[in-house]
């Protein structure tokens, strides 16, 4: 006879398997077998197999524990349809279950949705990808464009360089030879001093475009020296300022730099008020306020910033800081786009340093862009600095092509501060223990 059969007739368990008739029907009702509640709902077709194969191994496994007097909870106690964590582990690993031994791999992704914004991140990172320079395709792997690559590379180095060497060369020598006369023999002359002194900075600045066979397009009226107004302009390396400055003159906010960049910026630059900071210095932010409320209120000429404080690849545009947009003065946008077809004007500063950069410019075919003036824009009634910025770089962003990211562009220079991490390290744990106390 049947096992399932001589069980129905005995009216549950044997005495022999440590159940008294009490405990068999509690058993069996907690089983959902006697239920009158509710009737039960008829599986599909796939399910009633595994039911049957379960039950299957259910007496199996009744007819091996009738010689221990043991008995095991049946594979049908457990849910078909969703996967044990254990059988997802290595051999020797364990994880603690809750008193019911129901904890799933689904719960355990269900409490994880701070993994998956970090799987995400790491698979694709906005942020990173702001400050990464895309190497170009290879064009010239097959036997008609190789010797042509070949002949293009021997022009580049061997011809246009040393041209190039020899133009921005000259072009010191006629800037310093100018220079040094005007600024040491002109001082009690200052306001001639510093005219001659800012257009001999167009003339250096003329030279370095130059160099790298420079072709710019201006678009829009050229900038005029007007008190309460000030220039702002989407960052994609410090070349950005010698094109600008081989227009107009600008008064410049930028990092201070060490060797001859460092050199010229305390010696020449000084002479068209630009002003330097360094981002380690906490000080140095608050003399940089000051100096730009002095020089908006001048008529000297005209002052540029570049709000992102740091150089972005030119696909994106990040976060505005919105000291420019709070001064009280008109914003003057800039827009400026540079084409990759002969080089990458991006300047990744933790890669190469300036002169690297320069040389990777001068040995290209050639610097391509467009610089867009737009119309200046004023703070609206009721509207806050901040959302002033953000309506300043959808401008910028929109003329130039570029993508706008919520990311603060000096998270590149530092690492996120530890209170952000142990408020994420927070939420996570939270997460965790509520999922399970829900369990």
């Amino acid at each position: 006879m049947p096992w399932r059969e001589t069980r129905k007739q005995m009216g549950g368990w044997p005495s022999c398997f440590g159940l008294r008739g009490e405990e068999t029907e509690q058993v069996w009702r907690k089983r959902g077998r006697d239920s009158d509640t509710k009737p039960p709902k008829k599986p599909s077709k796939s399910r009633r197999k595994r039911i049957q194969f379960a039950e299957n191994e259910e007496d199996d496994e009744a007819l091996k524990m009738s010689t221990t007097g043991t008995l095991k909870p049946s594979s049908s106690e457990l849910d078909l349809d969703r996967p044990n964590i254990e059988d997802y582990l290595p051999s020797g690993s364990s994880i603690q279950q809750e008193p019911d031994g129901k904890l799933r791999l689904r719960d355990l992704l269900d409490i994880s949705p701070t993994l998956t914004e970090a799987a995400g991140a790491i698979v694709d990172d906005s942020f990173t990808r702001c400050f990464k320079s895309n190497s170009p395709e290879p064009w010239n792997w097959n036997i008609y464009l190789f010797p042509l690559w070949c002949f293009g590379v021997v022009f580049r180095y061997f011809i246009l360089f040393p041209l190039r060497v020899i133009v921005l060369t000259l072009g010191w020598i006629i800037f310093l030879s100018s220079y040094i006369p005007v600024h040491f023999l002109l001082k009690g002359h200052e306001k001639l001093r510093r005219k001659l002194e800012r257009l001999l900075v167009e003339l250096i600045c003329s030279f370095f475009v130059a160099s790298w066979t420079g072709v710019v397009k201006y678009h829009g009226p050229r900038p005029s020296m007007r008190p309460n107004q000030v220039f702002v302009a989407n960052h994609t390396s410090m070349i950005d300022f010698i094109i600008l400055e081989q227009m107009t003159a600008f008064s410049v906010i930028m990092q201070k730099h060490a060797g001859w960049v460092g050199l010229l910026q305390s010696t020449i630059l000084e002479s068209v008020g630009c002003i330097w900071f360094n981002r380690t210095e906490s000080k140095d932010r608050e003399i940089v306020a000051r100096k730009l409320r002095e020089h908006v209120q001048g008529a000297d000429n005209p002052l540029l910033i570049f709000p992102e404080g740091t150089c972005v690849n030119n696909h994106y545009t990040v976060m505005f800081k919105k000291g420019a947009f709070e001064l009280g003065c008109s914003v003057c946008p800039i827009a400026i786009k540079y084409n990759k077809i002969f080089v990458d004007a991006f300047w990744n500063s933790r890669k190469q340093s300036f002169t690297k950069h320069l040389l990777q410019l001068m040995t290209s075919w050639a610097v391509v862009c467009d610089v867009w003036y737009l119309e200046p824009q004023n703070l609206k009634p009721g509207e806050t600095p901040i959302e002033f910025a953000e309506r300043v770089r959808d401008i910028i962003s929109a003329r130039a092509g570029l993508k706008k990211v919520p990311w603060d562009g000096y998270l590149k220079h530092s690492r996120p501060s530890p209170k952000h991490r142990e408020r994420k390290q927070q939420s996570f744990a939270d997460s965790v223990l509520r999922r399970l106390e829900e369990k």
